[in-house]
C-alpha cells in the first residue's frame, strides 16, 4: 500500500505532457526521420544562404577547365562552360527554396487553411462554392494547367516588366529571375490550395460540434475568435503532417517545369534545367557527373521529404499511439 501510494504521488507530481511535446518526442526518436530532417535543413539552408555558402559566382565561366571531373577546387567538377557544379547545385536549391516556400505559404497554408476554415465552419453556400471550385481545378492534371499558364502568361509579364524597367530606370528585374519566380509560384498557387482546404474542412466539420465551440458561442465570442483561437489550433496536426509532402510536390513541379524549358531560364541555375541540358546518353558516357550530380541531389531531396512525411504521420497521428 505504501509503495502504491508513493507511485501515485510521483505520478501526480509529474506534469502532464502536451500533444505537441509528445509528438515531437516521438518524431525525434525515429533516427531515419532525424537524418531526413537534417538533410532537408542542410539543403534548404545552403540554398537560402547560397551567396555565402559558395566560393564562386553561379555564372563564373572558365573554358580551360570545362567538363572537368571532381577536384579539390571543384568538388563536384565543372560543367561545359567551366562553371563550378557545386555552386550551380546550391543556387539551384535556392530556386527550389524560393518557389516551394512561397507557394507553400501563400497557397497551401494561407489560402488553403482560410478557405478550409470558412467551408467547414459556415457550410451551406460557402462550402458548396469553395468545394465545387476546388473539385473543378483538381479534375484536371495540375502540371499541364501550370504549363499552359506559365507558357502563356510569362511572356506578357516579361514584356510588362521590361517596359517598367525602361520607364523607371530600374534594371535587373528580369535578369535576376524575379519574373520567373513570380509566375511559376503564382501558377502553382492556383492549384495547390484545394488539398489543404479539403483537409482542414474535414477537421473543422468534426471540431465545430465539440462542446468548447458551443461554449465559445454561448459566451458571445466572435466568429473570427472561434475560427482562429478555438478551431485552428485543433486542426493543425494534420496540416503539419501534410507540409512535407506538399513541399516535395512543389519541388518536383518546379523541376519538371524547368526540365521542359518553360521554368527558370538560363543563366539562373535550376536542378531541372541542369538535367535538361545534360539529359542524353552521350553526356552520361563521356561526362557522367554533369547529369548524375543534379539527379542525385534531386533524388535525395525528394526521398528525404517523403520519408520525413511518413515519420511525421506516425508521430503526429493519435491513432498510432
Amino acid at each position: 500500500m505504501q509503495g502504491e501510494a508513493q507511485r501515485v504521488g510521483t505520478s501526480q507530481k509529474q506534469p502532464s505532457q502536451g500533444y505537441w511535446a509528445v509528438s515531437l518526442r516521438r518524431l525525434l526518436r525515429k533516427r531515419l526521420a532525424v537524418v531526413c530532417l537534417g538533410i532537408i535543413v542542410l539543403m534548404y539552408g545552403a540554398g537560402a544562404l547560397a551567396p555565402l555558402a559558395t566560393p564562386y559566382d553561379y555564372n563564373e565561366q572558365n573554358l580551360k577547365i570545362a567538363k572537368q571531373g571532381p577536384t579539390l577546387g571543384h568538388p563536384l567538377g565543372t560543367d561545359r562552360l567551366g562553371r563550378d557544379l557545386l555552386t550551380r547545385v546550391i543556387y539551384g536549391l535556392r530556386t527550389t527554396v524560393i518557389i516551394t516556400v512561397v507557394t507553400l505559404i501563400t497557397g497551401s497554408l494561407v489560402l488553403g487553411i482560410l478557405l478550409g476554415l470558412v467551408a467547414g465552419y459556415f457550410g451551406k453556400l460557402a462550402d458548396t462554392i469553395i468545394m465545387r471550385v476546388g473539385e473543378v481545378t483538381a479534375a484536371f492534371p495540375s502540371i499541364f494547367l501550370i504549363l499552359i499558364i506559365v507558357a502563356t502568361v510569362k511572356p506578357r509579364v516579361i514584356g510588362w516588366v521590361k517596359d517598367f524597367e525602361v520607364a523607371s530606370g530600374i534594371e535587373g528585374i528580369v535578369r535576376l529571375g524575379v519574373v520567373d519566380y513570380f509566375v511559376i509560384s503564382a501558377a502553382m498557387l492556383a492549384f495547390s490550395w484545394f488539398g489543404m482546404a479539403r483537409l482542414v474542412r474535414g477537421q473543422v466539420l468534426q471540431a465545430r460540434e465539440n462542446q468548447y465551440v458551443e461554449a465559445a458561442r454561448a459566451t458571445g465570442a466572435s466568429t473570427f475568435r472561434i475560427l482562429w483561437v478555438h478551431l485552428l489550433p485543433n486542426v493543425l496536426s494534420p496540416v503539419v503532417v501534410s507540409v512535407s509532402s506538399a513541399l516535395a510536390g512543389f519541388a518536383g513541379a518546379e523541376v519538371t517545369l524547368s526540365w521542359l524549358g518553360i521554368g527558370i531560364q538560363p543563366p539562373l541555375p535550376s536542378l531541372g534545367l541542369m538535367i535538361f541540358e545534360n539529359g542524353n546518353i552521350s553526356v552520361l558516357r563521356s561526362d557522367p557527373h554533369l547529369l548524375l550530380v543534379p539527379v542525385i541531389t534531386l533524388a535525395v531531396l525528394l526521398f528525404a521529404f517523403n520519408l520525413l512525411g511518413d515519420a511525421m504521420n506516425d508521430a503526429f497521428n493519435p491513432r498510432t499511439r
